[in-house]
């Protein structure tokens, strides 16, 4: 069903008035005949609301910085911040015998009480030294939690002393939690440091295979980005690195030789595909593996980047190939899973490329939005120069790259990339509300009260959204389709990650266990009481 402005207004009503002002900013009713709707994002939560949102830090560690295998990547904070950002993402690695993997442990300078009196930087410098003594990594990272930017800790002095004392590379990374509004502003960090430090720090001039290509924004939950690598290599490309699942620092450093740089969760990696552009030439195409059709979509427009005869064919035979297996199963599972309803809130871009995964298997998506995400995301980069930088924003250093006098070349002409430009998504891509259909519900960064007035009201079969919110819905009657690090399961990503998908989701709804689930505000009153005429005693 959908929704009326008049019930959108009755939620919001019960909020304070201030409050009810802020939040009617952050949600949309898609209307087809405006020619464009904005929505506010990328603004601070107001205080006191349950937001499923993470801190800066959880931005840089946990998702961009904390992937790289070959790196120690220590954490100077409380023991609890190490464990939010290492224990809670399924990002796999693996790499050849004899090379380093880093990523089962668990680094933290485990700050107290007396490290928050008289500094940690003493208690920082002693555990680097034990990890070059008992690791020898080639690299190390270390990421500042909230205490250390209120305390003063200077990370980057001791970086730099231990970098010298050593000979490897240290990099220190001020993603204090209270940096921006959301883990966005932990993604700009981690960019702008590796790309400063590690992108381009390597002899390598000339990649060492044809068709070279960096996947961007890829973490390899669940094994995602080994799915996309089956596929790439198997038609013929070579990967020169991943940004960062099941990436490392070894290969970071050659990004700068490849011909094209694909784009996946363009959230968190938008800032370095473009400038990878400026100073190396290299453009950068937007992609999405989440769904068949989007897969095969994908596919194609990288062979017409490359508009090579046999890379063509060999992409035709791979999708023909991977069709006739994996067409046959989702139908089977779009037999269960046909005429119902979702919700899709996640983060990154997720919230919009499970869209189409979702109509495959005849399921509508009747509400999404995304955590941390900016206006680009939801209206696409054409109101990028519209947009304010705002106090929180000038919080993040800009790094203003220049084209490398050696290193930068045209990949192709400028006359075919505007020709390219006309038919695949080259520099570019659409935001969500482009493509949801009219009456749909946008949401920026919903909050607890809201997620359960929208699913009263509209009663979704399924809720995909991330680990905070999973409980609650499930205790509502309602399966939880959890997308940030997919339970236990996954990969999610190409034409078998979209089988394990519908097979997964078709479980849930088959599953009788949401029959003996009745939600408290369908059975009684959170709270009983009564007026007293009389006045307040």
């Amino acid at each position: 069903m959908a929704m009326t402005e008049k019930e959108l207004q009755d939620i919001l009503d019960r909020y304070p008035s201030k409050v009810q002002k802020n939040r009617k900013k952050h949600i949309l009713i898609k209307d087809g005949v405006l020619e464009q709707q904005e929505i506010e994002a990328n603004t601070r939560t107001v205080p006191g609301i349950m937001t499923n949102r993470g801190c800066a830090y959880a931005g840089c560690k946990g998702v961009v910085v904390g992937p790289l295998k070959d790196m120690v990547h220590i954490v100077h904070g409380p023991i609890g911040c190490s464990y939010y950002a290492w224990g809670a993402r399924r990002n796999k690695a693996r790499t050849e015998e004899g090379g380093d993997n880093f990523i089962n442990y668990c680094f933290s300078t485990d700050m107290q009480e007396s490290d928050i009196v008289f500094g940690g930087e003493k208690k920082l410098t002693a555990m680097i030294d034990e990890v070059v003594e008992i690791f020898h990594p080639k690299a190390i990272s270390i990421s500042a939690t909230c205490p250390v930017g209120l305390i003063g800790d200077d990370i980057n002095a001791v970086a730099r002393t231990a970098q010298e004392k050593y000979g490897i590379q240290v990099l220190a990374f001020n993603c204090e939690g209270y940096k921006g509004v959301s883990q966005s502003a932990g993604h700009h960090i981690a960019n702008n440091n590796l790309m400063d430090k590690v992108i381009g720090n390597s002899d390598l001039e000339e990649a060492p295979g044809k068709f070279p290509i960096n996947i961007l924004g890829e973490y390899n939950i669940g094994g995602d980005g080994w799915e996309v690598e089956r596929m790439l290599k198997e038609i013929g490309y070579h990967i020169v690195t991943v940004m960062t699942g099941d990436g490392s620092w070894e290969s970071l450093r050659n990004a700068h030789v490849s011909e094209l740089n694909l784009v996946q969760c363009h959230r968190s990696i938008n800032y370095i595909a473009e400038m990878l552009e400026i100073k190396y030439g290299t453009p950068w195409l937007k992609v999405n593996f989440i769904g068949v059709n989007s897969t095969v979509e994908t596919l194609r427009n990288m062979a017409k980047y490359f508009d090579d005869p046999g890379l063509t064919q060999r992409t035709e035979d791979f999708i023909a190939k991977e069709l006739v297996r994996v067409q046959p199963q989702m139908e089977q599972y779009r037999k269960i899973c046909e005429g119902k309803t979702a919700f899709c809130f996640v983060g990154g871009s997720r919230g919009h490329h499970y869209q189409g995964l979702f109509g495959e298997l005849g399921i509508d998506t009747v509400l999404a939005g995304y955590e941390f995400a900016h206006r680009d995301d939801y209206e696409g980069r054409v109101v990028i120069p519209t947009i304010k930088t705002d106090a929180d924003s000038k919080n993040i250093p800009e790094l203003h790259v220049e084209q490398d006098e050696r290193r930068y070349r045209l990949k192709i002409s400028p006359e075919k990339m505007e020709a390219l430009k006309r038919s695949i998504p080259l520099g570019e891509y659409n935001g969500m509300n482009v493509e949801m259909k009219d009456g749909s519900i946008i949401v920026d960064d919903i909050n607890h009260y809201e997620t359960e007035e929208f699913i009263r009201l509209l009663k979704p079969d399924i809720f995909a959204s991330g680990i905070k919110d999973k409980y609650v819905v499930q205790k509502m009657g309602i399966p939880a389709k959890q997308l940030h690090s997919y339970d236990y399961s996954g990969p999610y990503a190409g034409f078998n990650g979209a089988v394990n998908f519908a097979r997964d989701v078709s479980m849930a709804f088959a599953s009788p266990t949401w029959n003996y689930i009745t939600p408290p505000w369908k059975d009684q009153p959170l709270l009983d009481g009564s007026m007293n005429e009389g006045g307040a005693h």
